[in-house]
């Protein structure tokens, strides 16, 4: 294979559902790849037992199947193989997971004795040592630092250790962890794709834990194994990965490997500019499908979470193989992230308005079912003609699917439920005889439009030809008596919804109250 073929990665953990920021993470790989004619590879970083959970590997990988992000290589949980020389594996860690590709295992937890065999390389060539400092000693360390102002590190006590001390604890079982052993002095540098150059002094650089008392290799170790074994080219993450670069370049060189090329992504803020966490509410991709988001507004939101498409675009709303085209990681901001929920509700309404009635209910159809107005309403009111009448009134203005029939409810009652006041009905300073003469001119129209003819069409025309000049001194008092309502869709629209019999039943209601 040739080795400068892009090849890029997302590596999750299995510690819960996917994170937006992870989602985003996830697309950018996935842009870069299809950009550059390259492959995404999914793998899965479980090495961290006291964080997994349980389902999270499936989810993640349902996840990114949701939003079409093909991989080429990687954990799948059904597999397209390519061709008869592609290597497909049962994974021995998650029943109905495949690892797809020439360059697994793509689970961390399953290449634990790849792990070994590295770490004892670093062992020999010094670039690595034993470390037996329990949690006590360690702690107290810690807090003489910080008492003393100084950054917490560890202080290489057992570096001195001779070779007959550590072969002794190591005969006597003494738990220990395998640490990095970094050079002074030294000036890491890399150019970073979004930032630039970037150097960091070794002095400021802990001896980062490579190998935990478990025997699982930390994150800062397996991941270049990983990279360097699966033969990528570039690595796209956060920025709140960037101080460890450094500890990953050092690794690199101690094995005399060739470095990928890095780019960290600017952080997701909260609109008051902190970072998004989980504290701070929804951050899951599933908990914006469960709120009526769709999947392509999702994905077009998140795109523009740190990128745009250059100098003198306005364009805001891509499709993802809009995307896939214009993404360039030179427009990948450095700032971060603002997470604006008023702008995805936004782009999710321009998705909405671009679906056809059907592919609306379809997506709609599950909200509908969850709202407590509708199971209570009446058959009729159930039906699926009805509820697509209530979607194509809304479409235009709906920003969110769980939102369906909730500015509309009633849409999902019977007359006895509407109560309107004289008040209500009034349009500007007229009379009660004066509104009663409208409503009642009013129910005269509808009355004799046939059932067969009772279009929004011909309800605006009949409607607007007997309100000639004066509209709001007959249109204003029926879309009251329709609605119960001050706001709500224009009268020919909430009766062309609700249909005849419903319609004049509601302005007869009016009518009486007027006439008391």
């Amino acid at each position: 294979m040739d080795k400068k073929k892009v090849r890029v990665r997302f590596a999750p953990s299995p510690t819960g559902f996917l994170h937006i920021g992870g989602l985003r993470s996830a697309l950018y790989d996935y842009l870069f790849a299809k950009k550059n004619n390259g492959e995404f590879i999914l793998k899965i970083e479980d090495t961290d037992r006291k964080r997994f959970v349980e389902g999270a590997v499936e989810s993640l990988i349902n996840s990114l199947d949701w939003a079409g992000l093909k991989r080429d290589e990687g954990v799948f949980l059904s597999a397209e193989v390519k061709d008869d020389e592609t290597e497909v594996i049962a994974s021995k860690s998650y029943p109905g997971v495949l690892e797809v590709g020439d360059f697994g295992p793509y689970i961390q937890s399953e290449k634990l004795e790849v792990y070994q065999k590295y770490i004892q390389e670093l062992l020999e060539k010094g670039w690595a040592y034993y470390c037996f400092c329990d949690a006590e000693r360690l702690e107290e360390m810690r807090a003489q630092q910080i008492a003393a102002k100084l950054p917490p590190m560890y202080d290489r006590h057992c570096l001195n250790l001779s070779q007959e001390e550590i072969e002794k604890k190591l005969k006597d079982k003494t738990p220990y962890v395998i640490r990095l052993k970094v050079p002074k002095n030294q000036i890491i540098e890399f150019e970073d794709i979004v930032r630039g150059k970037i150097s960091i002094n070794t002095n400021t650089i802990d001896d980062q834990v490579l190998m935990k008392s478990d025997g699982f290799p930390t994150y800062h170790f397996a991941n270049i194994i990983d990279d360097h074994e699966m033969k990528i080219t570039h690595v796209l993450r956060g920025e709140e990965w960037l101080p460890s670069t450094p500890k990953h370049i050092l690794l690199y060189q101690s094995f005399g490997w060739e470095i990928p090329q890095f780019a960290h992504l600017p952080l997701l803020l909260s609109t008051d500019k902190k970072k998004l966490s989980k504290r701070m509410g929804d951050v899951a991709v599933e908990d914006y499908i469960k709120k009526g988001y769709l999947k392509e507004a999702i994905i077009n939101f998140v795109a523009l979470l740190g990128w745009n498409p250059g100098e003198g675009s306005t364009q805001e709303i891509f499709s993802l193989e809009e995307l896939e085209e214009k993404f360039e990681l030179k427009n990948v901001h450095k700032a971060g992230a603002v997470f604006d929920l008023k702008k995805l509700d936004w782009i999710n309404s321009q998705y909405i308005k671009k679906l056809s009635l059907d592919e609306l209910f379809e997506q709609a159809k599950l909200f509908f079912k969850e709202k407590d107005f509708v199971n209570n309403a009446s058959d009729f009111q159930k039906t699926d003609e009805y509820l697509k009448k209530v979607l194509a009134v809304e479409q235009d203005r709906l920003n969110n699917l769980s939102r369906v029939g909730e500015e509309n409810k009633f849409f999902f009652v019977n007359s006895g439920k509407i109560n309107v006041s004289a008040d209500d009905m009034r349009w500007k300073d007229s009379l009660d005889e004066e509104t009663l003469k409208n409503l009642e001119k009013s129910r005269e129209v509808l009355y004799n439009i046939d059932e067969q003819n009772w279009s929004l069409e011909n309800l605006e025309t009949e409607l607007l030809k007997a309100a000639g000049e004066k509209r709001g001194d007959l249109l204003f008092p029926l879309r009251a008596s329709l609605t119960g309502e001050k706001r709500s869709p224009s009268p020919f629209q909430v009766a062309w919804v609700l249909g005849k019999e419903e319609s004049i039943q509601r302005i007869d209601k009016s009518i009486a109250s007027l006439k008391k």
